[in-house]
């Protein structure tokens, strides 16, 4: 779907001798996407045009305008948040002993991902009532997804989510980190974790005296301590520098390599 745009005031075409239909690819093999209108100026077809840009580069006076829109797919909609609002397309497939990393700019749907893939969030596949997991799965029949909600449904994937704003712990916790760490440590790896994200110097420290940064690390090691079988991590960058970022990074690797992650950023 496009929409092209022409101003009229700046469209010369007996200066140019019409280049835009002249270069035009579809004009060429027979299209009428661009013809004379009666006021002699370029009419493009909106349905016609290919939206390759070459009308635009050509025309000396930057009269034309070609913008490319994109077209709601007609299938394959996995969530749906109310009527017209914003629609998920797809999901990622978590893979066993592996880290899959979720890229993309902000608002694209790769939190609402992590939501449905950690069992919070039911997906809808564009309907307006809450599904039964009975109906979700069957839904997801034939593909990786099915078995993987499958065992959502029934309890027996155990997961553990790292939050996107960490800003927000110390509104939901209070004390000292090594309190809250040791609340949530099922693994025993609060001094392993304590050491490899440097976290040492702030265990005695109250979480409202954190930076970002601190934050985001505690949010991760606390995130690695608990016992699961799918880790996921809504954005470990923020707040952190390069070199914590690969090391973060790092340390996810080592500490879930015996199970399954998700990484969005």
């Amino acid at each position: 779907m496009r929409i092209a745009v022409l101003n009229r005031d700046r469209c010369q075409p007996k200066k140019c001798d019409y280049l835009c239909i002249k270069f035009c690819p579809k004009v060429r093999t027979g299209d009428e996407a661009i013809v004379i209108g009666e006021k002699g100026k370029p009419e493009i077809s909106e349905i016609l045009c290919a939206g390759c840009g070459i009308c635009v580069n050509k025309c000396p006076f930057d009269a034309i305008h070609i913008v490319n829109l994109p077209e709601e797919l007609e299938s394959g909609i996995v969530h749906r948040y109310g009527k017209n609002g914003f629609s998920l397309y797809g999901l990622p497939v978590p893979k066993r002993n592996r880290v899959v990393g979720l890229l993309g700019p902000n608002g694209i749907g790769k939190s609402t991902c992590l939501r449905i893939l950690s069992g919070e969030l039911k997906p809808n596949f564009g309907e307006e009532r809450e599904l039964e997991w009975d109906e979700i799965i069957k839904r997801f029949a034939g593909s990786e997804l099915q078995e993987y909600f499958r065992r959502i449904a029934n309890r027996e994937i155990r997961v553990s989510v790292k939050p996107q704003y960490v800003d927000a712990i110390p509104k939901f916790y209070s004390g000292e980190v090594r309190e809250l760490l040791e609340r949530v440590d099922e693994r025993g790896l609060l001094s392993e974790l304590a050491e490899d994200l440097q976290l040492r110097k702030i265990l005695d420290r109250e979480l409202k005296h954190l930076s970002g940064g601190e934050l985001q690390r505690v949010a991760i090691a606390a995130t690695l301590m608990k016992e699961a079988d799918f880790y996921f991590f809504d954005e470990i960058t923020p707040y952190l520098d390069i070199y914590q970022r690969i090391n973060a990074t790092n340390v996810i690797r080592e500490y879930t390599k015996n199970s399954s992650s998700l990484v969005v950023e």
